[in-house]
């Protein structure tokens, strides 16, 4: 694989659940709908094949949503911007896994050379993803699911590339966002924040106009590294305060 010199952390595939009223005679109905969003990267296009989504309530209940099938490149949805895949009413009050079923049309498009993705037998069922989130009526949830394609996508050499997808769960709404731009526009440059007191790391890439936006973050303190292509040095802004439900703002940061 040619390198590019940028790194690409897929975020995320998301979803909604809305809850409403229903009569004292029948069982309460929990609205769901699955939402899905990336961030810009080194390929040309990340095609994944959504055929289903299953939700799995803590007590064994299995619901197969109403899915809108097909392939999406996930590199058309950046920077917040998302789509909806699926959506359904649930009749069980707690989620305890989400199960994502891919099809076999899996592709990456490197340098105008599209490659297929194959996927490892032990995913072919599903992957399943652990939620364990109790809902209640009148109120507005929201999860992400973080699709790190820079773990997800492997080269397995001879020009061969394995999706081994990696995905981790967000509550958006115990979560933050940072955001901001680079200046010159058209740089390309990775951006990571790193939380000072658990050393975890979460990245993103600028998009065409030099934007970026990092979601799902704890609550906390970053340091936010911009590393762009050489000869454009690197830039840190520390101590950086994410809290829950706001979106920090970095404004624009020159690349010299």
């Amino acid at each position: 694989m040619k390198k590019i010199g940028i790194i690409l952390s897929f975020v995320m595939l998301g979803f909604l659940i809305n809850s409403c009223n229903s009569n004292d005679d029948t069982k309460s109905s929990y609205p769901y709908a699955v939402r899905m969003t990336d961030a810009p990267g080194p390929y040309e296009k990340v095609n994944v094949d959504i055929q289903g989504v299953e939700i799995t309530g803590d007590a064994g209940q299995t619901v197969t949503l109403n899915v809108k099938k097909g392939i999406y490149n996930l590199l058309d949805f950046t920077n917040g911007v998302s789509t909806l895949i699926a959506t359904d009413s649930l009749e069980i009050s707690k989620v305890g896994q989400i199960r994502l079923i891919l099809g076999t049309n899996n592709t990456v498009v490197i340098n105008n050379v599209s490659y297929p993705l194959s996927t490892p037998s032990a995913d072919q069922s599903g992957l399943k993803l652990q939620v364990h989130q109790t809902l209640q009526q009148g109120i507005l949830y929201s999860v992400l699911l973080d699709f790190d394609a820079n773990k997800s996508i492997v080269n397995t050499g001879n020009g061969a590339y394995k999706l081994k997808p990696v995905i981790r769960t967000i509550e958006a709404a115990i979560s933050g966002s940072i955001k901001g731009k680079i200046t010159p526009v058209g740089s390309l440059a990775v951006i990571t924040a790193v939380d000072v007191l658990t050393n975890l790391s979460y990245s993103t890439n600028v998009n065409t106009s030099g934007e970026f936006l990092v979601m799902g973050l704890p609550s906390g303190t970053y340091n936010v590294t911009i590393t762009p292509v050489l000869p454009l040095a690197p830039v840190t802004k520390s101590t950086i305060v994410v809290t829950t439900g706001n979106t920090t703002d970095l404004g624009t940061v020159i690349l010299l």
